[in-house]
């Protein structure tokens, strides 16, 4: 008996108005003089598909943005007079107007924080203004400036305080270095034009994230792609580069993955990498293969990286690409600049103690429970290579602890005791012992301005050994 299907199967419908939105929801907030200035420049620009908004202290320069969205903060603390170049009342005035900020923010998928680092609103408040966006569920970007070094020390201290307050705060961070934009620029440039460099960089990374999320692609990416990419992993490169001509593709890509005005110019070593390549009906496999292979290669082996393409008969002659990328292993040099520590590579001994000439060694501490003057960051942070033994008394400079085969680091504290102890006992006798009597140790190796040193080599093992020996003849 055959059924009688009178009904036919319920079909599903969509609401394409009420489930569907075209990309994601993109804003970018502009926090004080600097950050205002880069929202006008990016408005000016005709950048789509993004909403812009802009907070201050001074109801002035919010009277000269052009943004869509303007937010007075700390209108009782500053009066409408601006935060005065000092954070503090930057971040109270955040905190004050809360609640205006949240509502503003409303539903963003994606916020761009923008600021000038070193002054007192900018500084302040994007800290503050970032953690709202985050805990309100949006992928946070900061995007930031640092001072001149003719601004002086105290604005690059704020500067620098107020970057490792936003870095707590963002998912990523793209640090604009103000002094690489006075090297690179020709002597006789406009200010207005120099500055212009700088909002580039903000307005490129802007830009070529739209372009990527709301534009269908050939081979396509989401929103959810940059998510993967730049979520909580803090140092960001993002570039754009656009070449026509031979090699086009390779040109594109070199000037994506370098910006001589960030202050991590590289994306050498980054293990999370996203790029889009845009050209018109022209472009060849062969070129983005050629563009595709560079930035590859740049990129640590085993990189997450995740890529798409974009035809666009606009850009008919040239391509266009955008990369970003993250998750870089830890930058030493980068962490000292903004005063943090390093967690995953530790050194054994601080750096003035350092010979060049011999390898570092992992040994447990001949006093476990003894901490090093210098060593404070080490044991706080649980490196994995633990303290190696230190040198106390010739009694404890033997062939067993130290010998050719395994060269260790020398203790320069250690040392000079050695040689007090060795002047002083030599004093009354015909034979006086100084630094100069040892073979292979330069007295220009001793500790200088506060124990900073010269890059010099030491054989250790050759000096550990003559030590003895002048010790062991000044007891007979």
């Amino acid at each position: 008996m055959t059924a009688n299907h009178s009904e036919q199967s319920p079909r599903f419908q969509f609401d394409e108005e009420s489930n569907f939105r075209a990309g994601a929801n993109i804003k970018v907030v502009g926090i004080g003089g600097g950050g205002g200035n880069a929202v006008n420049r990016m408005i000016d620009a005709g950048i789509t598909g993004v909403e812009f908004l802009v907070a201050n202290t001074d109801i002035q320069a919010l009277s000269r943005s052009s943004a869509s969205h303007k937010i007075q903060i700390g209108a009782k603390i500053t009066k409408g007079l601006g935060a005065g170049a000092q954070p503090d009342i930057g971040r109270q005035a955040a905190i004050e107007d809360t609640n205006q900020i949240i509502e503003c923010l409303g539903e963003a998928d994606m916020v761009f924080i923008t600021a000038g680092l070193g002054g007192g609103t900018g500084t302040g408040a994007a800290p503050v203004i970032a953690s709202l966006a985050k805990e309100a569920g949006a992928l946070v970007v900061g995007v930031v400036t640092t001072p001149f070094k003719f601004e002086g020390r105290k604005r690059r201290r704020y500067a620098e305080e107020g970057l490792r307050n936003l870095k707590g705060c963002v998912d990523t961070v793209i640090t604009i270095s103000n002094e690489k934009l006075r090297d690179t620029v020709a002597e006789k440039t406009p200010i207005t034009e120099a500055f212009s460099l700088a909002d580039d960089v903000l307005l490129n990374a802007v830009e070529g994230i739209s372009n990527l999320i709301n534009k269908p692609g050939f081979i396509n990416l989401d929103f959810a792609d940059v998510r993967t990419i730049m979520a909580e992993k803090g140092v960001a490169i993002m570039g754009c580069g656009t070449a026509s001509g031979e090699n086009r593709g390779i040109m594109a890509a070199q000037q994506a993955i370098s910006s001589p005005l960030l202050e991590d110019a590289s994306i050498n070593g980054a293990r999370a990498v996203l790029f889009n390549i845009v050209g018109g009906p022209d472009m060849t496999m062969d070129e983005i293969d050629e563009a595709a292979e560079l930035i590859q290669e740049a990129c640590d082996e085993d990189a997450e990286i995740i890529f798409g393409t974009v035809l666009d008969e606009k850009l008919t002659g040239s391509i266009s690409i955008t990369v970003i990328a993250t998750d870089f292993p830890t930058r030493s040099g980068q962490l000292a600049q903004d005063g943090l520590e390093s967690t995953s590579t530790v050194a054994t001994f601080p750096t003035h103690m350092r010979s060049s000439a011999s390898p570092m060694v992992d040994q447990p501490s001949s006093q476990p429970g003894e901490r090093h003057p210098h060593a404070r960051s080490l044991e706080q942070n649980k490196p994995k290579q633990q303290h190696a033994n230190r040198w106390r008394t010739p009694d404890k400079i033997s062939s067993e602890t130290v010998t050719r085969h395994q060269p260790d680091r020398l203790d320069l504290h250690a040392y000079q005791k050695q040689v007090r102890k060795l002047n002083f006992h030599s004093s009354a006798g015909s034979n006086s012992a100084t630094p100069e009597d040892y073979e292979y140790v330069d007295v220009s190796v001793m500790p200088k301005n506060n124990g900073e040193m010269p890059n010099d080599d030491i054989n250790v093992p050759a000096y550990l050994k003559k030590l003895r020996e002048k010790y062991d003849n000044l007891r007979k």
